[in-house]
């Protein structure tokens, strides 16, 4: 496991030019778990311009995505990564293109398909399966995780 000195030695330490896009399937109604979910994002926001888009079902994933956007499916059966690892992707996504990173997470029933197949990337969370709601929180906290390990600022303790 790389620490988070390493990567501001290494020059990960810049703020990274990333527009990232969440977008779920359905609404964090429970008071309790949409307070920590704001929480998160508002602290990612501090780094990155984040925006949060709610669609009704799996099939309005897709089209919520913008056309130029790299495309993260969050999946069980996804290439599970280090929070350092997500650090990396999400710096070099960041260089490519016009460096908007639209992340998809699914409803009760998963992702569709299609749409999984369409994704430029597969990436896990956990091995364990998580409630949709729940797994938006989890992406917000290890979003914002990265950007403090991009800049060596001292909020995990990986390293």
């Amino acid at each position: 496991m790389v620490g988070r000195a390493a990567f501001a030695r290494a020059g990960f330490a810049c703020r990274v030019g990333v527009n990232i896009i969440v977008i779920a399937v359905g609404r964090i109604r429970e008071r309790p778990l949409r307070s920590v979910a704001d929480e998160y994002l508002t602290r990612l926001r501090r780094y990155v311009r984040c925006d949060e888009v709610e669609v009704r079902s799996g099939e309005g994933l897709n089209k919520a995505v913008p056309a130029d956007a790299w495309t993260v499916a969050l999946e069980v059966g996804g290439e599970a990564v280090s929070s350092e690892q997500l650090a990396r992707w999400l710096q070099r996504w960041g260089s490519q293109g016009k460096g908007r990173i639209a992340f998809l997470i699914g409803g009760p029933e998963g992702i569709p398909d299609g749409v999984s197949r369409a994704a430029d990337v597969r990436l896990s969370l956990s091995a364990l399966t998580l409630p949709h709601r729940l797994a938006r929180v989890v992406l917000f906290e290890q979003l914002y995780r990265s950007m403090t390990i991009l800049r060596g600022e001292p909020y995990a303790r990986e390293g």
